[in-house]
C-alpha cells in the first residue's frame, strides 16, 4: 500500500513543475526539451492521480470512478459497497497526521 502522504508530496512536486514549465512555454513555445519535459511531467501527474484515486480517494472530478477507486477500502464509510467515491477519506487540506 502505498503511502498517503508521499504520493501527496510527489503530486504536488509534479503539478509545481507543469505550472513551471507551462508559464516557460507561454513565452518558448517551440523549445523541444520544455515541450517533452511537459509531455512526461503530464503523464506522471495523470498516473500519480489514477495511483491516488485507486488507493485512497479521487482528487479531481475525471478521477471518480465507483468500481476501481479506493479499491484497499482504506478510507471509506461503505466498505465493500459500491458507491460514490468523492465523499470517501480525509481531503488533503484536513492536514491528517498533524503534518
Amino acid at each position: 500500500m502505498a503511502d498517503r502522504s508521499a504520493l501527496l508530496q510527489k503530486m504536488n512536486e509534479t503539478s509545481f513543475l507543469l505550472d513551471d514549465l507551462r508559464l516557460y512555454l507561454d513565452t518558448h513555445p517551440l523549445d523541444p526539451q520544455a515541450l517533452t519535459a511537459f509531455g512526461q511531467a503530464m503523464n506522471e501527474r495523470k498516473q500519480l492521480l489514477a495511483e491516488f484515486a485507486k488507493e485512497f480517494e479521487p482528487l479531481t472530478p475525471d478521477c471518480i470512478c465507483p468500481d476501481t477507486n479506493n479499491q484497499t477500502q482504506s478510507c471509506t464509510k461503505y466498505p465493500g459497497q459500491k458507491h460514490f467515491t468523492w465523499t470517501d477519506g480525509p481531503v488533503p487540506w484536513d492536514n491528517q497526521g498533524g503534518a
